[in-house]
């Protein structure tokens, strides 16, 4: 991880950074394949490059922030339920609290306890500008995400081969108007997650 600059240059950046941002490649896996999700309409990142050098998130936060959601699968679209109909949804078994947490943050995970590896997991939270910026610009410094601006926000997403398995497992974080949604992923990718939780977070996008 890199150290962390200082906030007003990211601040002086934002115009300059989208101009730098890498294009992705579109692909579109089926839940339970191995992964290598578009970043327009997949939960999980493209295949990892090298991401650009600063981070700034595109929009100030709004005078109304954006609420909290607090049902996994109200978040989702049909299609994208339909991809996961076979997946438990915060099995208890998954030895994780899960559901809406004491401070608002909704965490949902997919997965079956039985599986070794494959398994979804969003985390959707509060998260002020100066820690965004913080966390944004250690992945994309780390080499291994990419970084772009959709939808009025700022999205990091990597991808990197399962140390045990022969699999994919990634990450992909999107920031705006101080809500952070994190998804982490192994072996599960349904197409369209992370934009039809942006879609429903952020109805203006």
């Amino acid at each position: 991880m890199s150290a962390r600059r200082p906030r007003a240059r990211l601040a002086a950046a934002i115009v300059a950074a989208a101009p730098m941002l890498v294009p992705l490649a579109a692909c579109a896996p089926e839940a339970g394949s191995s992964p290598t999700p578009d970043r327009s309409s997949s939960a999980s990142a493209s295949p990892s490059s090298s991401g650009s050098p600063t981070v700034s998130p595109s929009a100030s936060p709004s005078t109304t922030p954006a609420a909290l959601p607090t049902d996994c699968k109200a978040i989702l679209a049909e299609s994208v339920l339909a991809q996961l109909a076979d997946v438990p949804l915060n099995d208890p078994g998954a030895g994780e609290a899960t559901g809406v947490q004491p401070n608002g943050t909704l965490v949902c995970l997919w997965r079956d306890p039985r599986a070794d590896t494959t398994f979804l997991r969003t985390e959707i939270s509060r998260m002020n500008r100066g820690p965004a910026l913080d966390l944004l610009n250690e992945l994309a410094a780390g080499g291994q995400f990419t970084c772009y601006t959709p939808d009025g926000g700022t999205r990091c997403e990597g991808t990197w081969p399962n140390p045990t398995y022969p699999v994919t497992d990634g990450r992909t974080l999107f920031w705006r108007d101080d809500v952070l949604v994190d998804t982490s992923f192994s072996n599960l990718a349904p197409t369209g997650y992370t934009n039809s939780i942006v879609a429903h977070v952020f109805p203006s996008s």
